[in-house]
C-alpha cells in the first residue's frame, strides 16, 4: 500500500533515531564527566546514596583536619612542659644543695635563691606565654571551669569531661568505705615507762618513711617519749601522741594501704604489765584486742584506701583521693580528713562540685555530637598552682604551692623549711609529669587511632561513593559503539522511510 500523507516507517525510524541520540548523548555525557549519575534522573536513589556519602567523606575529612590540629596544640603544650619539667629538675637539685646547712656560707644561699627565684619566674612565664595562634595553653585558660566546691573537698583535678554547650554536670562522690590510717596503740595500763635494774625500755617504731629503736630510762614520762618519736615523724611517716590511757598512740601521717604503723618490743626491761593494740578506725581510737608486751612482740596495722563511686560510676580509691576515668568522666577528687579520727571522710555522699564548661575541646569524628567530642583538661603550671602539699610546721598545718619558695616564703631556701620545700617541689614534678603522660596518651592513643581510624572511613566511603556514582568506562566505551552503530542504522532507515512515498509518483506518470 502507498500513502503520503502518513508514512509509518518514517515515524518508526524517527522513533527509534531519537532514542538512539538520546541513548548516546547520556553514554558521550558519562564518559565526558567520568559519572554515572550526573543528575536526579539518572539514578534517583542513587543520587541519594551519593549525596549522603559525599557529605560524609567532607565531614571525615575535616575531622582528621580536626584530629591533626589537636596532635599539633597537643605538641607545643608538650614543649612548654617539658622546659618547665627541666626547670623543677634544676630546682630541687638547689634545694638539696642548699640543704647542706655547714658547707655553705649564707651568700652561697642567697645565690641559690636567687637562682631559684629566677626559675619560678620562667615558670610563670613560660605557663602563660606557650599559646596556639593566641589561645594560651598552660595557664588554666583551657582547664575546667567549676563551681558549688564541696567544704569536704581537699583537692580535685579534672582530666577529661564531656559537657554539651550551654549545660553543666554536677559530680557527686560516695564513699562506701572510709579512707583510714595505720594505727597502734601502747598501753603502758596507767603506769608509764617502768625499768628495773637500770635497764633501757627499748622499742623499735616504723612507719612508711623509715623506722628508729627508742630506748627509755625509769622516769621518762609517756609525754617525753612521745616528744622523742615526734623528731622523727618524718623520718618514720608516722607521728606519736598521749592516749588517754596513758599510753603512747601512733599514727601513720597519711592515709593508705601504703600507710602503716609497726611497734617491736625489743626490751621490756622488767616493766610489768601493758599491750599493744592495732585499729583506730573509729572517733574514739577503740583499738582492737590486745596484745600482751613481751620482749620480741611485734604489731603492725596499715591503713586502708578510700572505697566509693562518683556519679555512680565505681572509682579506684588511693589514700583519700577517689579517681574515676571513664569515657565522659575523668577526675580525681581528693577528700578532707573527717570529724572522725583516723578517717578521710565518714561514709556518705558529697556533692563534689558542678563543671560548668572549658577544658580543651576537640572535634574528632565526623558526626558533630557529644560521642564525636573530645574535651580534655590541661591545668595551669603557674607556680602557684603547682607543688599543692599539706606542710606541718610551727604555724599549723598549711597547703603550700611552688610559689611559696620565693624569697621571704616559707619555703625559701635562706631561713625557710628545706624539708617542706623538697616535698613541693616533688609534688610539682609528678603533677607537671602526669600532665605530660595525660597529652602524650591522649596523642598516642585517641588523636593517632583517630586519625587513623578516620582514613580507613575516608577511604570505604570514598570506595562506596564511586561505584555508585562514577562510571564504569569499560562498559559506557561498549555503550557507546553500541550506540554509534545504532543511530547510524536508525538514520539510513529514516532515509529509506522517507523515499517511500516517492513510489506514489510512478503511479501518477503511469
Amino acid at each position: 500500500m502507498s500513502r503520503i500523507n502518513t508514512n509509518p516507517s518514517s515515524m518508526i525510524a524517527q522513533s527509534n533515531l531519537a532514542k538512539n541520540n538520546k541513548s548516546l548523548n547520556t553514554t558521550l555525557e558519562r564518559l565526558s564527566t567520568g559519572l554515572r549519575i550526573n543528575r536526579g534522573k539518572d539514578d534517583p536513589a542513587g543520587l541519594i546514596a551519593s549525596e549522603n556519602l559525599r557529605a560524609e567523606k567532607t565531614a571525615l575529612s575535616a575531622a582528621i583536619g580536626n584530629a591533626e590540629r589537636a596532635d599539633q596544640i597537643a605538641n607545643i603544650a608538650e614543649g612548654g612542659l617539658q622546659e618547665v619539667s627541666n626547670l623543677l629538675t634544676d630546682l630541687r637539685g638547689l634545694i638539696t644543695a642548699s640543704a647542706n646547712g655547714a658547707g655553705l656560707s649564707t651568700e652561697e644561699k642567697l645565690a641559690n635563691q636567687l637562682q631559684i627565684d629566677s626559675i619560678l619566674q620562667t615558670v610563670d612565664r613560660i605557663s602563660d606565654s606557650t599559646n596556639f595562634q593566641g589561645v594560651k595553653l598552660l595557664n588554666g585558660n583551657l582547664d575546667f571551669n567549676t563551681s558549688s566546691v564541696s567544704a569536704n573537698v581537699a583537692d580535685f583535678r579534672i582530666n577529661a569531661a564531656k559537657v554539651n554547650a550551654g549545660a553543666t554536670m554536677s559530680v557527686t562522690a560516695t564513699v562506701t568505705a572510709s579512707a583510714q590510717r595505720g594505727a597502734l596503740l601502747l598501753d603502758l595500763s596507767g603506769v608509764g615507762i617502768t625499768t628495773t635494774g637500770g635497764q633501757l625500755y627499748t622499742i623499735e617504731v616504723a612507719g612508711a618513711n623509715g623506722s628508729r629503736e627508742f630506748s627509755f630510762s625509769t622516769g621518762t614520762t609517756t609525754a617525753q617519749a612521745v616528744t622523742a618519736i615526734n623528731s622523727f615523724k618524718d623520718v618514720l611517716g608516722l607521728s606519736a601522741s598521749v592516749n588517754s590511757t596513758s599510753g603512747i598512740q601512733f599514727r601513720s601521717t597519711d592515709f593508705g594501704s601504703d600507710q602503716f604503723a609497726s611497734v617491736k618490743v625489743i626490751d621490756k626491761a622488767g616493766a610489768t604489765g601493758g599491750s599493744l593494740k592495732v585499729g583506730g578506725a573509729t572517733a574514739a581510737y577503740t583499738f582492737g584486742s590486745p596484745v600482751a608486751v613481751a620482749n620480741g612482740v611485734s604489731v603492725r596495722d596499715t591503713g586502708k584506701d578510700i572505697g566509693g563511686t562518683i556519679n555512680g560510676v565505681l572509682a579506684t580509691g588511693k589514700g583519700r583521693t577517689l579517681r574515676v576515668a571513664s569515657d565522659f568522666l575523668d577526675t580525681e577528687v581528693t577528700l578532707v580528713a573527717g570529724t572522725t579520727a583516723g578517717q578521710a571522710e565518714n561514709v556518705g555522699s558529697t556533692s563534689a562540685f558542678t563543671i560548668t564548661g572549658g577544658g580543651a575541646t576537640f572535634q574528632l569524628a565526623s558526626k558533630v555530637d557529644i560521642n564525636g567530642k573530645v574535651a580534655l583538661g590541661i591545668q595551669s603550671v603557674a607556680a602557684r598552682k603547682i607543688g599543692r602539699a599539706e606542710i606541718t610546721d610551727s604555724n599549723g598545718t598549711n597547703t603550700r604551692f611552688l610559689a611559696d619558695l620565693a624569697s621571704g616564703k616559707a619555703g625559701n631556701v635562706v631561713t625557710g623549711n628545706l624539708t617542706a620545700a623538697a616535698k613541693i617541689v616533688e609534688e610539682a614534678i609528678r603533677q607537671v609529669s602526669s600532665l605530660r603522660g595525660r597529652l602524650g596518651a591522649f596523642q598516642k592513643n585517641t588523636v593517632g587511632s583517630t586519625i587513623s581510624n578516620l582514613n580507613v572511613s575516608l577511604e570505604n566511603s570514598s570506595a562506596a561513593e564511586s561505584v555508585i556514582r562514577d562510571a564504569d568506562f569499560a562498559s559506557e566505551t561498549a555503550n557507546l559503539t553500541r550506540g554509534q552503530i545504532l543511530s547510524q542504522a536508525a538514520s539510513n532507515s529514516l532515509t529509506l522511510s522517507n523515499s517511500q512515498p516517492q513510489q506514489a509518483l510512478a503511479l501518477l506518470r503511469g
